[in-house]
């Protein structure tokens, strides 16, 4: 099996013609894409128009390519779209395809491979607790043995789209009088989501968590994870890249933690990992074309302080601390790659240790 990427810039939300024009020259085939991944300008708030405007598009195009309904596409491709292009940021896309037939020797050098699935349909009062954790840990443990990944530490993204499920009036009474309120809220999905990333790889034990430790207890966190979740979904949607000898191509990925927003150390050693030989301290320019997917995790350390240092970010009526987060860790990234096209999402509960994030670089070697 063998996983290609191409990376397009955008002009738009709805702006398809970089993928059309690949299609079109037979560089991709609609039949082999398995997910898309990429950033639209909106604000990135619950009122951001601009995801659903390129999920239109996307599923009105590839239902007519693969001549399946639309919502047959969804099943068929993840698209993991993160709003918010703040500062340097270039909206952009990446599109992954898969193909070929798996290998029964291991190879010396270990390649991408990228698997996708889904939990099964969650309940509301199951969001946030050990329940969806549980679930969603054996999604990922599936797909990382259909992989062939031979450790743990071979699996460097756990990209999710978070389930929280609607539920009436009446039920929101019955859980509260039950003692158990409703999560609905995205930080409670994204937290459990997480924290199961953080079990199925063998970060933390099963046993060691409970309902009441979910967005509490921030010691315990994920590596690997970048969450979001999205109001109205039933089931999470999950994708797992890492690096296995049984996967062909040139792509390589290579992950770490970030500390805080402003953590260029880790960012470099990620870049190094991969084989990049940095030119005080940055990507060289000649390397840059290598260059296929930036995506990292990022929040505005809810302690207030960044370096020891009083931030301000959270106390700002004007703007909201998701847009300060974002375009202060782009503009980190994009300075040290010399790439603006870059994923950031925020918030990151249970992603790497609390106000920092998970980071993960994708490039051909």
């Amino acid at each position: 099996m063998e996983i290609k990427a191409f990376k397009i810039l955008t002009k738009s939300p709805s702006d398809l013609s970089g993928l059309i024009e690949l299609v079109d020259s037979g560089k991709i085939n609609p039949a082999e894409v398995i997910c898309i991944i990429g950033k639209t300008e909106g604000n990135g708030g619950r009122n951001d128009f601009t995801r659903d405007l390129a999920m239109l598009a996307f599923e009105d195009y590839f239902s007519s390519m693969l001549r399946i309904s639309r919502a047959d596409v969804t099943d068929k491709i993840i698209f993991s779209l993160s709003g918010g292009c703040e500062g340097v940021v270039s909206p952009h896309i990446v599109v992954y395809t898969k193909s070929g037939t798996s290998k029964n020797i291991p190879a010396v050098e270990k390649r991408l491979a990228l698997g996708i699935g889904f939990t099964r349909e969650f309940k509301p009062e199951e969001i946030g607790r050990m329940p969806q954790i549980e679930e969603t840990a054996r999604v990922i443990k599936e797909i990382v043995d259909q992989l062939q990944i031979d450790s743990p530490k071979d699996v460097h993204l756990i990209q999710m789209k978070g389930a929280i499920p609607s539920f009436t009036y009446e039920e929101g009474e019955q859980a509260q009088k039950a003692n158990k309120p409703m999560r609905s809220d995205m930080v409670y999905s994204r937290g459990a989501s997480a924290l199961a990333a953080a079990v199925a790889t063998g970060e933390i034990e099963i046993e060691s968590l409970s309902d009441d430790l979910v967005c509490i207890d921030y010691d315990k966190y994920s590596s690997t994870a970048s969450c979001s979740a999205k109001p109205g979904l039933k089931r999470t949607e999950i994708m797992v890249l890492g690096n296995s000898s049984y996967w062909d191509g040139d792509l390589k990925i290579n992950s770490n933690i970030l500390n805080d927003m402003l953590d260029i150390e880790s960012i470099q050693k990620v870049l190094e990992g991969l084989g990049f030989k940095l030119s005080n301290g940055h990507l060289k320019e000649e390397d840059l074309s290598k260059l296929i997917g930036v995506y990292a995790k990022s929040e505005a350390d809810p302690r207030g302080m960044v370096r020891g240092k009083r931030h301000t970010m959270l106390q700002d009526d004007d703007i909201s601390d998701t847009r300060y987060s974002r375009c202060v860790l782009s503009s980190v990234l994009a300075a040290i790659t010399g790439d603006t096209a870059v994923y950031v999402s925020t918030r990151s509960e249970h992603h790497g240790p609390q106000g920092g994030g998970t980071l993960s670089i994708i490039a051909r070697v």
